[in-house]
């Protein structure tokens, strides 16, 4: 059996408010998953006729009521894809050998849509604590390659934090279901009440999420569309007002990912030896090794 194999080896998937409560959710990150999963609850029950029950001879039963034979699936709002590497698999021994095999040892593991499909794939994969180093998960919207070189990637960026391998050994697991929760419950975008989602898909600035796994550290990323600068003198014309409103919206993402989903406090220093600060980095400095730019409180 191959590696990706493995990963995608699964059986029939947990209760979502069991897995939600067996890996202790954060409570301000629970609630707002919780509101968009209700959401989705509403909707495909108002879905449902009392016609369709009657032709399936049975009720609703979504997987709150009974996890094993529930016949009701929830959608989420975007469909999203797990991909999957390994470099160092297939004995590449330089990190330009990587770079060049980067290509052919991604792998596509699952394409997810609903509530259930996510627990399902989540329960039966490899935790990042158990990955080998030089591996990493992509779970990215479907439709979008996990590379600097797809286009809704190009002009992006990421945020990120890296934390030592043995003292967060014991956190990984949950600190990513954290962030793929954030990222499929779509609430890194809409972190407030006050917060106003985007009006379709092509503006939607979070394209996905990725796990590292290397010798000495762990890092996850929170890959954006766009990284409009936000420390720049207020603009006069329409364009910079644009540009600078997005920055705004980078800049809310990541003091999400901070506070809510890390659970890092605002003002927390967390960097130092192989930890890092939560930064954000254009994927075009990134690429020219150039400057991050620090979490403003």
């Amino acid at each position: 059996m191959t590696e990706p194999e493995k990963l995608a080896e699964g059986s029939a998937p947990a209760s979502t408010d069991a897995a939600a409560e067996k890996n202790d959710v954060p409570a301000e990150l629970a609630s707002m998953t919780k509101a968009t999963l209700d959401a989705a609850i509403e909707e495909t029950n108002t879905k449902a006729t009392s016609s369709e029950i009657s032709e399936e001879g049975a009720e609703i039963r979504t997987i709150f009521q009974d996890p094993v034979n529930f016949n009701v699936k929830h959608p989420l709002f975007n469909a999203w894809t797990l991909w999957f590497d390994n470099p160092g698999f297939r004995g590449s021994s330089s990190a330009k050998e990587r770079r060049e095999s980067w290509g052919a040892n991604l792998h596509k593991i699952v394409e997810i849509s609903t509530v259930e499909e996510f627990w399902g794939l989540y329960n039966n994969i490899v935790p990042p604590s158990n990955l080998p180093q030089s591996a990493n998960y992509y779970l990215f919207k479907t439709g979008i390659q996990p590379a600097w070189e797809d286009p809704a990637n190009g002009n992006g960026g990421k945020w990120s934090i890296q934390l030592p391998r043995e003292k967060h050994r014991g956190q990984i697991d949950k600190l990513w279901l954290y962030t793929m929760l954030a990222a499929i419950g779509e609430v890194l975008e809409t972190p407030s009440s006050e917060s106003s989602p985007p009006n379709d898909r092509e503006q939607e600035l979070v394209t996905g999420v990725i796990l590292q796994a290397r010798s000495n550290y762990y890092r996850i990323s929170v890959w954006t569309r766009r990284a409009d600068e936000w420390d720049v003198p207020e603009p006069t014309d329409e364009e910079g007002r644009a540009s600078l409103a997005v920055a705004k919206r980078l800049l809310e993402i990541g003091r999400f990912f901070k506070s809510e989903v890390l659970g890092y406090p605002l003002d927390a220093k967390v960097g130092g030896g192989f930890s890092s600060e939560v930064e954000f980095q254009s994927h075009k400095d990134s690429e020219k090794k150039r400057g991050k730019r620090a979490l403003v409180n």
